[in-house]
């Protein structure tokens, strides 16, 4: 397995990657687990798969550690795949779904991850929700943070509203500000990162300036993402030697 992370000058965002491919491999022994970086860290996903190719490995199954299908998903990891092909490098790759809803459909894996984080940072209860999530310019991938709100709310039993640490209204500030003016008191905050990095700590920023209660950290190694993970492997690696039989 390659995962394949954004990449971030903060050494935080790296090191939650490693611990992710350490807790992916803990969940399935016997199987290397090598994590890459579209950018800021080496090594980047096509010197992995040329790494691979080189150790006589004929098959790999690739991760876009992302939640959303956006412009990473689109472009840049199919064009890391493509150059390995057109180097010739011997080794058969497959991409999974990103780790966010696939085909409009949230994983359950995924969601649980968000309540612990939640439970994590607030656990005196809240009534009011805003997921946090980095950004972006694609309106399906903006759609696809929406439905994840949706259901987080509806799981709670709050109110969720959206908010963005770049790229598109509104900021996570300014969500929790019309929050509160419409009469919530506690107001927590989600966060929809995989890893610690600037957006986060500016999420944390506004957020608390604004009145939330609490901030949840990223998702980072938790055991839910691990098998979330797991799950995109298994369905993208379907008849390589009964892959997707394997039970966790």
């Amino acid at each position: 397995m390659v995962l394949v992370a954004h990449g971030s000058r903060d050494p935080r965002a790296a090191e939650a990657t490693r611990a992710l491919a350490r807790a992916v491999a803990a969940a399935r022994p016997g199987t290397p687990v090598l994590p890459s970086w579209l950018d800021h860290t080496e090594p980047g996903p096509a010197a992995v798969l040329r790494e691979l190719a080189a150790a006589g490995r004929p098959r790999a199954v690739l991760v876009p550690l992302l939640l959303t299908a956006a412009y990473h998903r689109k472009v840049d990891i199919p064009a890391a795949v493509a150059a390995v092909r057109e180097a010739g490098a011997p080794i058969e790759v497959r991409v999974t779904d990103v780790l966010g809803p696939a085909d409009g459909v949230a994983d359950a894996r995924l969601l649980a991850g968000l309540r612990r984080r939640l439970a994590e940072a607030e656990p005196g209860g809240y009534d009011a929700l805003v997921l946090a999530a980095a950004g972006t310019r694609d309106p399906r991938a903006r759609g696809s943070v929406g439905r994840v709100a949706a259901i987080l709310g509806a799981e709670l039993g709050v109110r969720c509203r959206v908010s963005y640490a770049s790229a598109a209204p509104p900021q996570a500030g300014v969500a929790v500000a019309k929050l509160r003016a419409s009469g919530a008191r506690r107001v927590a905050v989600a966060a929809y990162f995989l890893a610690p990095g600037l957006f986060h700590d500016g999420v944390v920023a506004v957020a608390e300036e604004a009145g939330a209660v609490a901030v949840a950290d990223p998702l980072t190694d938790l055991p839910e993402l691990a098998d979330l993970v797991l799950c995109r492997v298994d369905a993208a690696a379907e008849g390589w030697d009964g892959t997707a039989d394997r039970s966790r």
